[in-house]
């Protein structure tokens, strides 16, 4: 029995001392706050700092869906645009065909050869409605951009740099290189 009020006593006296230690601390203080109310106090904390801002999630993913929007449009112009560039490569010989065949033409008034130039003419106003055009080469100065040089050979007429003969004429393409100007370089006056 002595026991038991030992133990009773030991009991009153800590719930005294509890008391006591709550009442000198005033209220709401941090420090009057057991452990599992501050971590219930952080985790109330937390779950309202990561509550999300709407309003600013929303014009967010109204400003990244404009800019999709624009990009899409963007994009689908580009594919037109060069949509068209595969057929037009394949038309290049032919065209380079016809121009050959009116250059090697004795008689520009037989009607055979007028009928060559009204295609050869009918199929550049084509290239050109749909953004092809040529490139002028000759005279100008040599442009890796542009050219490519198949020789190298001395001439009097034609600065040293600059395109004497044109091989195959080069295309640009809605103005990109659709296929580069096959060339001939002057290498200035021969010795």
């Amino acid at each position: 029995m002595e026991k038991e009020n030992k133990v009773e006593e030991m009991n009153d006296s800590k719930v005294e001392e509890a008391q006591a230690m709550s009442n000198a601390a005033p209220q709401g203080d941090a420090a009057s706050e057991t452990p599992e109310e501050k971590v219930q106090n952080e985790e109330v904390k937390e779950e309202k700092a990561a509550e999300p801002d709407w309003k600013d999630q929303y014009a967010r993913t109204l400003a990244d869906f404009d800019n999709f929007r624009r990009r899409t449009i963007r994009d689908r112009e580009e594919l037109l645009k060069q949509a068209s560039a595969d057929i037009i490569k394949q038309i290049l010989p032919s065209v380079d065909n016809l121009l050959l065949a009116l250059s090697k033409a004795e008689n520009l008034e037989d009607p055979f050869v007028a009928g060559v130039k009204l295609v050869y003419d009918g199929i550049l106003k084509t290239l050109e409605s749909n953004g092809a055009t040529p490139i002028d080469s000759l005279g100008e100065p040599f442009d890796t951009s542009y050219h490519e040089a198949l020789a190298q050979l001395p001439s009097e007429e034609v600065e040293e740099g600059h395109v004497m003969t044109e091989v195959k004429r080069g295309w640009l393409l809605n103005g990109k290189l659709l296929r580069a100007a096959q060339v001939v370089v002057s290498s200035g006056k021969g010795e």
